[in-house]
């Protein structure tokens, strides 16, 4: 119910459903172009080549548009808590559409805090996995983790630079500060015929998974700096979250909840 009154053009619709005995279904409109996982990771070759420049911009803005609707516009302030790749599905045209809202979480001014975690490894920031304290700021992490993967066409789960010893977002940070930003994003990617440029987006990302929570955007901040077009931050992004490898395994530690492997978990309750 909550899924079907969430109307945005960024959002995937839901059509119906079905409850017989033990079988439940989401009946959602149908996505011709599959999930953008499936174009940035899969197999066949022609499935990445639509992902130029411009298309990649398309489905940036395109997600932002629906956080800033969930966040700021919508009737409930709605918590994703499981924005990632294979949630994010792409119609006949490319556009974005955000999936999934089975752990959504309704933002309550005064209710801060779950018991509960359940999301993607890699995807989720420290406050939450460590404290179970939740925010719009949760969605904003991974939103920067998504937008890493974008410009670069790099998996979260594996490690990079010149040991191979780092995580994806200490990589990133690394890169942005030598200046080698350029080494970090994808070499097929263009933004010279672009106003949207590489390294804005890899700065907003940046600031986006930083560690602690008020050092984040807003998704409106985002959605401003992106259309802006400079490059010049006044805000430096500080060292991300999970920037050492002992931080990541103590997460795996606290909390039996989490995905390591892109597959969402969610605790099953009894009703």
């Amino acid at each position: 119910m909550l899924t079907a009154e969430l109307q945005h053009v960024n959002l995937v619709k839901v059509l119906g459903f079905c409850i017989d005995k033990d079988e439940h279904i989401l009946i959602y409109e149908y996505m011709l172009n599959k999930s953008l996982d499936y174009h940035l990771f899969g197999t066949i070759v022609s499935a990445r080549i639509l992902l130029d420049w411009t298309k990649r911009v398309q489905i940036i803005e395109g997600i932002i548009q629906g956080l800033v609707y969930l966040q700021e516009y919508s009737r409930l302030t709605i918590i994703h808590r499981d924005l990632k790749l294979s949630n994010v599905l792409l119609d006949e045209n490319m556009k974005p559409k955000i999936l999934d809202f089975g752990i959504a979480k309704i933002f309550v001014e005064n209710d801060h805090q779950t018991e509960r975690i359940v999301g993607t490894y890699g995807y989720i920031p420290p406050e939450y996995v460590k404290r179970g304290i939740y925010s719009t700021k949760l969605d904003v992490y991974s939103f920067g983790v998504l937008l890493l993967q974008i410009i670069s066409g790099k998996k979260v789960s594996s490690l990079y630079g010149s040991h191979e010893d780092l995580s994806l977002l200490k990589h990133a940070y690394e890169s942005w500060k030598d200046d080698k930003g350029m080494e970090f994003v994808d070499p097929s990617l263009d933004d010279t015929q672009s106003s949207c440029k590489l390294m804005r987006c890899l700065e907003i990302a940046l600031l986006c998974v930083q560690e602690n929570q008020n050092d984040r955007l807003s998704m409106l901040e985002i959605s401003s700096m992106l259309k802006t077009g400079s490059t010049n931050t006044v805000i430096s992004p500080k060292k991300p979250a999970f920037s050492e490898q002992s931080d990541e395994k103590k997460m795996t530690k606290s909390s039996e909840l989490i995905s390591v492997d892109d597959a969402t978990i969610s605790e099953v309750v009894a009703r």
